[in-house]
């Protein structure tokens, strides 16, 4: 089957160099990337990866973390670790 479709997406600039970075490490182009992804939805006839929606207390932790508030701060990883451990 000949591939005639087009698509048209709008996205930040940003986000599509960092993705072209890591197809090209893949040895992927960006259209063989984004009709690999079609590909897998069709096939799956979904998304080809878990989406969720966070529970309350999850996305109560995220929005905290991001205003940076409620934060536990250590030194490395090993008072990280002993931390979680206590």
């Amino acid at each position: 089957m000949a591939k005639t479709a087009t698509i048209t997406i709008r996205l930040d600039p940003k986000v599509k160099t960092e993705a072209q970075a890591v197809f090209d490490k893949l040895g992927l182009t960006t259209t063989q990337a984004v009709s690999l992804f079609l590909n897998q939805v069709s096939l799956k006839n979904g998304l080809p990866f878990d989406v969720h929606i966070p529970n309350a207390e999850t996305a109560k932790a995220l929005e905290e973390a991001l205003a940076g508030s409620n934060l536990h701060q250590t030194k490395n990883t090993d008072d990280l670790f002993a931390s979680l451990k206590s």
